[in-house]
């Protein structure tokens, strides 16, 4: 993939072309910091530099406004439920104890166990809330999926099933709760009318402030890297 690169210090910008874009598009990734620049397909080099160095200025406060990314190992500091969680290196079944996420072995296997651990765990939550917001509108639901979604916190589709982001867990409980209250109003109204939001305010009253949680501290949540280093 060609890219661009500009200013000091410098900034790398991804070129990718869409054969039906009718005007450029700038994007920065929320989760990596990373910019990409969508070209209609005749779009020269030299116009898409001269694009992106008018956009310098917007460009720069949107990379420097991504969270860092922090490679989850022995010692990080996870955000779990509302409180924090240090990862602790510890023989035995991963646990909590104390403030510490005690998981074992080796530093390499770490962060795929830690995975795990959390997938589970908002697996249950997420079950326990649709569970309990379904029965108060007497709906039933499908499957529930978890995915590490970039895009959305969850979604409903037209048979029932739901799916949420696994990243949740790593937020205070009223903030998974409301997402699941929003994915099972769906469930009586697939769309965001007046009728919708009075559902949502009947399961969740509020919903509003978890919402602006979400908007002020979600990137934050997409910033752990489970990947071990190379």
């Amino acid at each position: 993939m060609e890219a661009i690169r500009i200013g000091d210090p410098e900034i790398e910008v991804w070129l990718r072309r869409n054969a039906n874009a009718k005007r450029m598009l700038l994007r920065v990734c929320q989760t990596l910091g990373t910019p990409v620049l969508t070209l209609p397909p005749r779009a020269s080099l030299a116009v898409a530099r001269t694009f992106v160095l008018e956009q310098e200025g917007w460009l720069r406060r949107h990379v420097e406004a991504v969270p860092c990314r922090t490679v989850v190992g022995a010692g990080t500091v996870l955000p779990y439920r509302g409180k924090s969680l240090t990862v602790l290196e510890a023989p035995g079944r991963t646990s909590i104890q104390d403030g510490f996420l005690r998981v074992a072995g080796p530093a390499g296997r770490i962060p795929a166990r830690v995975l795990a651990y959390l997938r589970e765990a908002a697996r249950q939550r997420s079950l326990a809330g649709v569970t309990r917001h379904a029965g108060t509108l007497g709906v039933p639901f499908g499957r529930i999926t978890l995915r590490d979604t970039r895009g959305r916190w969850g979604s409903c589709t037209g048979a029932g099933d739901l799916m949420f982001s696994w990243r949740l867990i790593l937020a205070p409980d009223a903030v998974l709760d409301y997402v699941a209250a929003h994915e099972v109003a769906h469930l009586v109204e697939m769309n965001h009318s007046a009728r919708f939001w009075k559902t949502v305010a009947g399961l969740c009253p509020d919903h509003a402030v978890q919402r602006t949680w979400l908007r002020q501290h979600g990137r934050g949540l997409m910033a752990f890297d489970f990947m071990p280093p190379a």
